[in-house]
């Protein structure tokens, strides 16, 4: 079957998307309104970008309910502030209580259960129950489309990191089977990273200067 997205609803064509590009990290994304209400969300549109300077980048999308832009994207163009903090196996049902949409006002910290602690370097706070935390300053936010569907592109400089010492070896290794990170799937569905292989990359072919 082939299609032209243009031709296709924007949801048919979000569950192609979401189908085939898997599994997608986690941002578990938290943030601040200007009056210093808290907001934690997940997003599955997320992903590094590069480590000089260390840039992640996440998406928020327009909510299909009402077409309105979300909290997150809202706080982040407020204060240009934001935390990312990694989910693990056993975060995930908290992870998924806080992604309900819900008013401005409702601190998703409390209805999650899970704990805000002060960041070091930003106003939004992180989750403590997080065992690994990037506080980041906006550097860019690109609109791609205002439309349900649409969305933005939310890039972020890592001004401090956190990891907890239980997930970390080596002094700059995450150890993978102590983090049990989750990924997000299609739909409801979620995987744990528990079947891995390991395979060598090709030597450089350039020659160095």
């Amino acid at each position: 079957m082939e299609w032209n997205p243009n031709e296709l609803p924007h949801q048919s064509v979000y569950k192609l998307l979401t189908g085939a590009i898997l599994p997608r990290p986690i941002g578990w994304i938290s943030s601040m309104d200007a009056d210093g209400h808290p907001n934690l969300a997940p997003f599955s549109f997320f992903n590094v970008v590069c480590a000089r300077p260390p840039t992640v980048v996440f998406c928020p999308l327009i909510r299909g309910t009402d077409g309105k832009t979300k909290d997150t994207l809202n706080n982040v163009r407020a204060t240009n502030e934001f935390v990312v903090n990694i989910v693990s196996e056993d975060l995930v049902e908290a992870m998924v209580l806080s992604s309900v949409e819900a008013p401005p006002e409702m601190n998703e910290f409390e209805f999650a259960r899970v704990t805000a602690e002060p960041s070091v370097t930003v106003r939004p706070p992180r989750v403590r129950e997080s065992r690994v935390h990037f506080e980041c300053r906006v550097r860019q936010i690109v609109e791609i489309s205002p439309e349900p569907g649409g969305g933005s592109l939310v890039i972020g400089e890592v001004l401090h990191i956190h990891v907890d010492e239980s997930v970390l070896m080596g002094g700059d290794k995450i150890n993978l089977a102590a983090l049990r990170p989750v990924g997000r799937l299609a739909g409801g569905s979620y995987v744990r990273v528990t079947d891995v292989f390991e395979m060598e990359r090709p030597k450089t072919l350039i020659k160095e200067k």
